[in-house]
């Protein structure tokens, strides 16, 4: 049991728990992570996931994995299978995995309960009837002529709809409640919707009548013994419904629903239509694509579960949300948490991603030298590498300027730079393509200088990274940026229209060798450029890089201009 006076600050969710257990309210706790398996997690379930995991941690308690599988129509094995690879990713660990599927049989027969109460009746209405007729925020529905059918009638017609004598869409099961209540949920909600194509992926065609979310959520809760379902604000209203049900069935004890704030993320949508949207016209490449804000989009970009992790719990929890749509959170922000958490773990490399070629003229022909280069500056214990070096090198075009603007401080003609523990060089010369295009640069290196410090004292005011051309190996660099141009495209009458054509630029790069043997996942810092990840299609043969984040924000510049 955990310790409840503890000191340590506690979030909303977590104080109302604590008073639940204080009073006596529940003895334990039992949260449960609820997805539907309809798509591929994202950060917007993250939070949820994590609250719920780091509910049950706190209090000693115990987190089930719950896939809320009532749709057969939008649901697949597929879906299944990738929530359970990611969270586990995520670093989250369940007690048991459960279906609402297993409780199809239990809930039926809460259903009849319902219906002997005269709680819940058949209606022959068409959805369009239904929703035409729940009325408005404003003005009361209109029931349903079928609403006063007889406990018998309804008994038997239910048992006909689940043994398959009625189409699709031809009958709902309903609660009765009131069609005149000032919260529309509680106008008579659709218990149960026919479905017979496709057969659901557990139970096959056992059932062709499937449970709503809000009739099977609450009474599933309550099924495996969860004391505190907590969800994303958007619920809040359907809380009294959730109640209603519970208390109808005369529940002892009832699961405690609380809501906290979603969080979104600027520049990027969360709704599963619109990321599918993405997916299905080839905006992106699926739903593991880098730019996406799915796991598996994030973690082919070299995200970490912990920066993850941190970004959530710096965004923090709350409860009350000017706007309903839930907290935006600066996408900087967990860019900022990739970084920090980058630069304890990456290895340094270096890597020319717009090679312009320099000849060091009086450095011997024929020479290699090979430097030793830090791994780690903020881990010792990542130790040193070798790395070559030659009469010619590569380093970045945008290092050179024939006429250097002010306070660039990079290689100029006359002006004395520092390799990255190499040598100084100067620029003596620059050699020119017909177009006027500046294609090779001639140097000359003081050997005084060896590791990059020179003996008189001298200093330069900037360093470059190189590689040595005859070492270099050859490899594609992709270049993501935000998906979308508009900072919440979520509410754009057009959010195809703000998708960032910029938002992948593919490079032909130069690496230095020691990048050979990088395996697939693998993460590291290209000096001066960024943190870049190794593909999943990755090979020794054609090697992939993703950058994962750049070294800073440069969408803060952008916006400050």
């Amino acid at each position: 049991m955990t310790d409840l006076s503890s000191n340590n600050p506690m979030n909303f969710i977590e104080e109302a728990v604590a008073e639940d257990l204080r009073n006596g309210r529940f003895t334990h706790v039992r949260t449960r992570l609820p997805p539907e398996p309809n798509g591929y997690l994202h950060i917007g379930h993250v939070k949820a996931f994590l609250i719920d995991y780091n509910i049950a941690q706190r209090f000693g308690g115990e987190l089930d994995l719950r896939f809320d599988d009532t749709n057969p129509a939008k649901e697949d094995v597929e879906f299944v299978d990738a929530i359970k690879e990611d969270a586990r990713w995520l670093g989250i660990e369940w007690k048991q995995e459960l279906y609402s599927s297993d409780f199809f049989d239990l809930l039926y027969e809460w259903a009849i309960k319902m219906i002997k109460k005269g709680k819940a009746y058949v209606d022959d209405q068409s959805p369009e009837e239904v929703s035409k007729n729940r009325g408005t925020w404003t003005t009361p529905g209109v029931e349903s002529p079928c609403r006063n059918r007889s406990v018998e009638e309804n008994l038997d017609l239910f048992e006909r709809m689940k043994n398959g004598e009625f189409p699709d869409g031809s009958r709902t099961l309903r609660a009765k409640i009131d069609m005149a209540h000032g919260n529309m949920n509680m106008r008579d909600p659709i218990m149960y919707r026919i479905i017979h194509e496709p057969p659901h992926h557990r139970t096959g065609k056992k059932w062709c009548i499937y449970p709503m979310y809000d009739w099977a959520q609450g009474q599933n809760d309550a099924m495996h013994g969860v004391t505190h379902s907590l969800c994303s604000i958007e619920y809040e209203d359907h809380r009294i419904l959730y109640e209603w049900y519970l208390n109808e069935l005369g529940i002892e004890n009832p699961p405690r629903q609380i809501e906290f704030a979603r969080m979104n993320v600027n520049y990027t949508v969360m709704s599963k239509r619109k990321l599918r949207r993405l997916v299905e016209e080839g905006h992106v490449s699926g739903w593991d694509d880098p730019r996406m804000p799915t796991l598996r989009g994030m973690r082919r970009l070299g995200y970490t579960p912990e920066a993850i992790r941190e970004f959530v719990a710096r965004a923090g929890v709350a409860k009350t949300i000017v706007a309903r749509s839930g907290v935006f959170v600066d996408l900087a922000l967990l860019e900022s948490c990739v970084r920090d958490d980058l630069n304890k773990r990456a290895p340094r490399k270096m890597a020319v991603l717009n090679p312009l070629k320099v000849v060091i003229d009086n450095y011997p022909e024929g020479q290699v030298e090979e430097f030793d280069a830090v791994n780690n500056p903020e881990d010792e214990s990542m130790g040193t590498r070798k790395v070559p070096f030659s009469k010619v090198i590569y380093i970045e075009q945008d290092d050179f300027r024939e006429e250097a603007p002010p306070k660039y401080f990079r290689l100029t003609p006359g002006r004395e730079v520092r390799l990255r523990y190499a040598y100084f060089i100067k620029c003596e010369s620059v050699v020119k393509d017909e177009a006027g295009n500046i294609v090779e640069i001639h140097c000359t290196y003081d050997p005084t200088t060896r590791g990059g410090d020179a003996a008189d004292g001298r200093k330069v005011k900037a360093t470059l990274h190189w590689v040595s051309a005859a070492h270099a190996i050859l490899a594609e660099v992709r270049i993501y940026d935000r998906l979308f141009n508009n900072p919440d495209p979520e509410t754009s009458g057009d959010f195809i229209a703000d998708l960032n054509p910029n938002s992948l630029i593919i490079k032909n790069a130069l690496l230095e060798p020691s990048l050979r043997d990088a395996q697939s996942g693998d993460r590291f810092q290209f000096e001066r450029l960024g943190y870049f990840c190794a593909d999943w299609d990755s090979k020794p043969e054609k090697l992939l890089f993703n950058r994962t984040v750049s070294l800073k924000d440069e969408w803060a510049k952008i916006e400050k201009q």
